[in-house]
């Protein structure tokens, strides 16, 4: 039977060993691997693999080019591979700024299926830092914790990756009301994962996770966002329109979008792009726009074959008989959010009665300030 295998995410590297020895005591026979990616810029990564008694073997790893990708797959699923057969449990305790989705699809790649069973995904969490780092617009690198020579991504992106893609959330140290603002706040950003302490933490032994599913609820085109909610002074809002957006419009407006809330993500389209179904992801004022692959709609109809059960549902849930699939779902995210006046900016970019009685050939002549951007993610 394959050996099952839980990933341990997470920034905050106190909560995420605390959450890895944790599991070691519960698992007599677990093993632990981590890497240290201090030094991955340089090529090299220190490996470390433990157990309850401690420290069983380290090594350093030299690799070609240094990143995340190059580890898991040179060093990481060839070292959990070799020590199933001795262990009742691995543990990948992953490096501070790891997002865990590429690690658990690679875990779960069709190669390892008999040797390997990826049974959980968690991210620990400092309850003390949590909230207030959600909101940080550092960049890795100026905290110490890039993940790869060159690595342009913020810590705030990152942590909210970390927050929305795994099986179940952990709690650990600060205080009661730490606690309790932190799982006020995963509330409203991971509202259908579960949130453990770690003295409770889930079973690490059961059934296999499937990725798919995993990658589904955070994918533009079917993920499972938040709804309207309101605690306290933290408020999550949700605008849907079938209407179209203006490109030009809706630039001028993405500074403002980005800072009027902590959090927000969805998908929506624009008039001169029809076709496209673009997702927004914005988190401490860094917004990211990006293509996202077709509407159904824009497909033919042999298509709805092709795809996901999970997209053909999301795909007839948002059915319209004018425009199919397309809509604006956008979800917003922050304290006090002034939802009246979110609306107000996000309803002046789509475009007007007479503008949308002018029809697609007009739409195409708009200038659209979004091409270089998506140009160059496509590149």
């Amino acid at each position: 039977m394959p050996t099952p295998v839980v990933l341990v995410a997470g920034l905050h590297r106190t909560a995420r060993t605390a959450t890895v020895e944790r599991l070691l005591a519960r698992h007599p026979g677990a093993v632990a691997v981590h890497h240290d990616l201090s030094d991955v810029a340089e090529g090299l990564v220190r490996r470390t693999v433990r157990d309850r008694t401690g420290v069983l073997d380290t090594a350093e790893v030299h690799l070609a080019h240094g990143c995340v990708t190059c580890t898991v797959r040179e060093d990481l699923l060839p070292q959990l591979v070799k020590l199933a057969r001795g262990a009742d449990l691995l543990i990948a305790d992953l490096w501070d700024s790891v997002e865990p989705r590429s690690v658990a699809e690679a875990v779960d790649c069709d190669e390892a299926q008999e040797i390997l069973r990826l049974t959980a995904v968690l991210t620990a969490l400092d309850a003390a830092a949590m909230p207030d780092d959600i909101t940080r617009g550092e960049r890795l690198i100026e905290v110490g914790k890039p993940a790869a020579a060159g690595d342009q991504r913020y810590l705030a992106e990152v942590l909210a990756r970390q927050l929305e893609y795994p099986t179940a959330l952990v709690l650990h140290g600060g205080d009661e009301d730490d606690h309790e603002l932190s799982r006020t706040v995963l509330t409203h950003l991971a509202p259908f994962t579960p949130v453990h302490t770690i003295d409770a933490l889930p079973p690490g032994t059961g059934a296999r996770v499937c990725t798919g599913e995993l990658a589904e609820r955070v994918d533009p085109a079917t993920a499972q966002l938040p709804g309207d909610a309101r605690t306290d002074e933290i408020v999550t809002a949700v605008w849907r329109s079938r209407r179209p957006l203006h490109p030009a419009r809706l630039f001028e407006a993405v500074d403002e979008l980005g800072t009027e809330s902590v959090r927000s993500r969805g998908r929506f389209w624009l008039a001169n792009r029809p076709d496209q179904l673009l997702a927004w992801d914005a988190v401490a004022g860094i917004v990211s726009v990006e293509d996202a692959g077709p509407w159904l709609a824009a497909l033919p109809g042999a298509a709805w074959d092709l795809v996901s059960p999970a997209r053909r549902t999301a795909a007839t849930l948002d059915w319209h008989p004018e425009c199919g699939d397309r809509v604006q779902h956008l979800v917003f995210t922050g304290p006090d959010l002034d939802t009246a006046r979110l609306r107000t900016l996000l309803e002046s970019c789509l475009l007007t009665e007479e503008e949308e009685r002018a029809g697609e050939d007009a739409w195409s002549r708009y200038d659209d300030p979004f091409a270089p951007i998506l140009i160059k993610e496509n590149a």
